[in-house]
């Protein structure tokens, strides 16, 4: 693959400083014109050791607008991104619509490091490989422009550039360990080649620049941007989707759904049942405790009809629970900043810390539920984040995360009868609204898309659980039952 790359490609700086200001004045219009179109963008820089990256990144800052564009270097992770989920670190920094990030070899550079120092197993390193491009196929889809830069050396080249930055660095310990890496350049070669082959995708291109020339290094890495910058740009013309999402409706009678297997529980002893509650808060208690000692976090999130009762279940749980170890989250209307974000964003940004819990009422299942059912996605859109949603759960489980999904279900009776108890009691008149009786009307609707969401998202490491919710003290007890015995199990 490289032997294509090292060409002893050259451009003389007479050259470059003639062609550079055309170049420049390009560049600027284009990330005007893609800012106008409210369109992110991801430079992800990557390369040999010693190829010139920081160099190349200090000209993209001075040909470009540097008001709208962040550099992240993902050297070592601070004690709160290994408290979280990997690619915790990476979507907290992902770059808002109209706005350009670039990333000091992002994602990648952990893995291949690791692989080209055979750190890393092989099954390993392709889960990784596999991870990436599942992770750039769902930016991009969201509308991300990904742009990704390779700068490649031969290994005399290489030995030769970090000699002497040895000898300038040597209080640097990442910059020390360039010298290591050197004398395993065709074993590092290798690993890059592998990683360059598994996440090359048409839509998320490598693109392999030689870079002992810095001349031509530089100006080759613009035109690339330049380039990818422009063609995004004819796709907002052409009204261009990228991808045609083939999206599967649930092949089911529409008259039947899971829900209907639902068995409402009546007649409970609501005496007993608040003593069986009281008991389960003071295990909760002490389970808490131990996942903060055990640094295990907890997720839980709540689904289920207006007025089924997610609040009332979520206050049970956290009434036990010291106040500094959670945060409950009530998830609304998505604001003007995170619209100008994937819609995963607001929810990997309240990840807990090891050992906290977080309590989502509502959730990332508004793709697929009010976002679908109201047309605020488009079927392509929602029709993928089943994937993307169980992609994100699986992120969760495998760090460590005990998660855990409830639906509250009740009957269409049952959501009335407590619609028109609420208007009759002064502070809970606010709970009703317009939106409320809109939903109940599409009431068909949602349950064909409730449907469809269990069905596609509950799987081995994140299973819903439907919770009969017409009796009230009934589905408490359920929920904070099932988190004790979920935890217990886990710990």
């Amino acid at each position: 693959m490289f032997e294509s790359v090292l060409l002893g490609n050259k451009l003389t700086k007479k050259a470059f400083k003639e062609s550079e200001p055309e170049l420049r004045e390009q560049l600027l219009l284009a990330q005007q014109a893609l800012k106008e179109n409210k369109t992110a963008i991801l430079i992800i820089v990557a390369g040999m050791d010693g190829a010139g990256k920081g160099d190349v990144i200090d000209r993209l800052n001075k040909w470009l607008d540097t008001r709208n564009i962040q550099v992240h270097a993902f050297w070592n992770s601070t004690d709160e991104e290994r408290e979280r989920p990997a690619y915790w670190r990476f979507w907290r920094r992902m770059p808002a619509k109209g706005t350009i990030g670039i990333f000091f070899s992002g994602w990648y550079w952990k893995p291949l490091r690791l692989f080209g120092l055979s750190s890393e197993s092989d099954t390993d390193f392709e889960h990784d490989m596999h991870l990436i491009s599942e992770t750039e196929g769902m930016l991009h889809d969201d509308g991300l422009l990904i742009i990704k830069l390779w700068f490649h050396l031969d290994e005399k080249s290489q030995k030769s550039i970090l000699k002497v930055r040895a000898e300038k660095t040597r209080d640097n310990p990442i910059l020390q360990e360039d010298k290591h890496i050197a004398k395993l350049y065709s074993q590092f070669t290798h690993a890059a080649e592998r990683m360059i082959r598994m996440t090359d995708s048409v839509h998320c291109p490598w693109h392999l620049i030689e870079a002992k020339d810095t001349c031509y290094r530089d100006y080759t890495a613009g035109k690339f941007i330049l380039t990818a910058m422009q063609k995004r740009l004819n796709e907002h013309r052409n009204l261009d989707r990228r991808r045609i999402v083939h999206n599967r409706q649930a092949e089911v009678d529409p008259q039947k759904t899971v829900l209907d297997l639902v068995t409402q529980v009546s007649h409970f002893d609501k005496k007993k049942c608040a003593n069986k509650i009281k008991h389960y808060q003071n295990e909760l208690d002490d389970l808490a405790w131990k996942c903060f000692d055990k640094k295990r976090s907890v997720v839980l999130l709540f689904e289920g009809w207006d007025a089924a009762g997610k609040g009332g279940a979520i206050r049970r749980l956290t009434d036990p629970i010291d106040a500094r170890l959670f945060r409950s989250i009530s998830i609304a209307a998505p604001t003007d900043e995170e619209l100008a974000h994937h819609y995963l964003w607001r929810f990997w940004r309240h990840l807990p810390r090891a050992g906290y819990f977080t309590l989502y009422d509502r959730s990332w299942y508004g793709r697929v539920l009010v976002e679908r059912v109201e047309g605020f996605a488009q079927p392509d859109d929602w029709g993928r984040a089943y994937q993307e949603i169980n992609d994100f759960e699986e992120q969760l489980v495998d760090h460590g995360i005990i998660l855990q999904k409830f639906w509250l279900q009740i009957d269409k009776d049952e959501q009335m009868r407590r619609f028109e108890a609420r208007l009759q009691i002064p502070w809970k008149k606010h709970k009703i609204t317009e939106e409320d009786w809109r939903n109940r009307d599409k009431w068909d609707q949602y349950k064909l898309a409730i449907h469809e969401m269990i069905a596609r998202t509950s799987t081995d490491k994140a299973p819903w659980l439907i919770i009969p919710a017409n009796d009230k003290d009934h589905a408490r007890l359920e929920v904070v039952r099932s988190v004790c015995d979920t935890i217990k199990k886990q710990l």
